[in-house]
C-alpha cells in the first residue's frame, strides 16, 4: 500500500505572532504559514506504515529508538488488538517513530510554536489564549478518563478546520524539548541533548493559564524513545512561498 493511501487531510494555518506559554521572555513569537493534519494520526494509518516499514514494526524496532511500550497493546507486529478502534488516535508510540513517519509522507511533525499557536485557536477565535470559557472547556476534558480509546474528530473543530488539539491525546513535536533549552531561543539549535520536554511553570508568561499548563504538565521527564499510552501525533508540512 502506498503512503498516498493513508496521508490525511491537512489544513492550512495561517501564520502570525503570538506569545508563547515558555520562553525565555514575553517576546511575540512569528510563525510562518504551514499545513497541518486535520486529525491525530490513527491506529489504522500507523498500522498501514509498519506493514510498509517493518522496521517499525515492534519486534524490529531498537532500544535506541523505542522502549518496551512501543506498540504495547499490539498483538502482532502487524496486529492490533481486538479492542482497539481503528479510527482511534495512534499512542504507544516514540518521538523517533512518529518524526520517521511524518518524513515518509513527505511532511514532518510540527514544531512547538507551531502545535501552541493552532492549538490556541478556540472554534470562532484565532488566539483564545485569554478566553475563560475555552479554558474552563480544556481543563475539563482533561478530567474524562480515557480519552486516547475515543474516535478521531470527537472533540470541537477550531477555527482553522483543526480536530482534537485538546481533549484526546497528547501530541509530539519536533522540539518538544525546546523549553529546557538554556540558550536566548527556543529555536536554539543544539536541541536533542537528551531530547527531555520542558517542565513545570519556570518562566511562563502567562500564570493564570491553567489549560495551557495542562498542555504541558507531562514535560517532566519523558525522552524520545519513549512510548505512552496516552501521547499520540499528528504531521505538519512547511508551505514554501514562491
Amino acid at each position: 500500500m502506498s503512503l498516498s493511501a493513508i496521508s490525511q487531510n491537512t489544513e492550512i494555518i495561517k501564520g502570525g505572532t503570538f506569545v508563547p506559554l515558555y520562553g525565555s521572555d514575553s517576546s511575540e513569537v512569528y510563525v510562518r504559514d504551514f499545513e497541518l493534519d486535520v486529525y491525530p494520526v490513527t491506529n489504522e494509518q500507523y498500522l498501514n506504515f509498519v506493514k510498509q516499514y517493518p522496521k517499525w514494526q515492534r519486534s524490529k524496532s531498537l532500544s535506541l529508538f523505542t522502549d518496551k511500550n512501543y506498540l504495547r497493546k499490539w498483538t502482532s507486529d502487524t496486529t492490533l488488538s481486538s479492542d482497539m478502534n481503528l479510527n482511534s488516535p495512534a499512542t504507544n508510540i516514540s518521538w523517533y517513530a512518529a518524526k520517521d513517519y511524518c518524513v515518509c509522507q513527505g511532511k514532518r511533525l510540527p514544531n512547538m510554536d507551531e502545535w501552541e499557536y493552532a492549538a490556541m485557536a478556540s472554534q470562532t477565535m484565532i488566539n483564545a489564549q485569554r478566553d475563560s470559557i475555552f479554558n474552563s472547556m480544556i481543563i475539563e476534558s482533561y478530567e474524562l478518563p480515557k480519552t486516547y480509546l475515543k474516535t478521531i474528530g470527537s472533540t470541537y473543530k477550531n477555527y482553522w478546520g483543526i480536530y482534537d488539539m485538546h481533549g484526546l491525546v497528547w501530541e509530539w513535536t519536533s522540539d518538544f524539548n525546546s523549553v529546557l533549552i538554556s540558550g536566548e531561543s527556543r529555536q536554539d539549535v543544539d536541541t536533542e541533548r537528551n531530547l527531555f520536554c520542558g517542565s513545570a511553570s519556570v518562566n511562563a508568561t502567562n500564570l493564570m493559564d491553567y489549560a495551557a499548563f495542562m498542555r504541558y504538565a507531562l514535560r517532566g521527564s519523558v525522552k524520545a524513545n519513549y512510548s505512552l499510552q496516552t501521547l499520540g501525533f499528528r504531521c505538519a508540512k512547511s508551505i514554501n512561498k514562491k
